[in-house]
């Protein structure tokens, strides 16, 4: 029994509703993975920054020494260390570096190593030949635990420095590399 066109109408527009029935639930599919990935990553990255960067203020004049100024406001860490019988050419001092991104660069030393995947991180230091390691549950200095405590001053003199200079480790490019 052949078809007529009425029949033949409805049986096309039939089809096509089936179609949009398909398609609003593959939308809400991916809206839905589109919002959780934005709630997973902002809360990955709110976790990763919740503690906050290490603080460290370079200052220095003809009168003194060198000196840095260790802040981890969050953890409540705080340490100075001076760095007798060095000069520095650094002119713009005071100046305040906040580690919360790599690759920064300070205006006396250098950073031979950072890991700042999870704030405040680990950051490594070369100044004079004096290696400095600032980490959450310690403060290294030339290659000696110091626990923090809030009126820590630490400081450094040319004899004291070690006996192989600080390298940065194999696995971590240097900025100016």
């Amino acid at each position: 029994m052949p078809l007529t066109g009425a029949k033949t109408a409805r049986i096309v527009c039939r089809a096509q509703m089936k179609s949009d029935g398909f398609l609003k639930p593959l939308i809400l599919v991916g809206l839905t993975v589109m919002a959780l990935y934005f709630v997973v990553f902002y809360g990955i990255e709110g976790c990763r920054h919740a503690k906050g960067p290490w603080e460290v203020t370079f200052t220095t004049n003809a009168e003194s020494p060198p000196v840095i100024v260790i802040k981890q406001p969050r953890l409540n860490l705080n340490c100075m260390i001076r760095f007798y019988g060095e000069v520095t050419s650094a002119t713009n001092l005071p100046q305040t570096v906040r580690f919360d991104r790599p690759k920064q660069s300070v205006p006396f030393g250098r950073v031979i190593y950072e890991d700042l995947m999870q704030l405040p991180g680990v950051v490594t230091f070369d100044f004079f030949g004096h290696e400095i390691e600032l980490m959450p549950r310690t403060l290294i200095v030339n290659k000696r635990e110091m626990p923090w405590n809030s009126q820590r001053s630490v400081d450094l003199w040319p004899t004291n420095k070690p006996a192989q200079p600080p390298k940065p480790r194999p696995s971590w490019k240097p900025p100016d590399q």
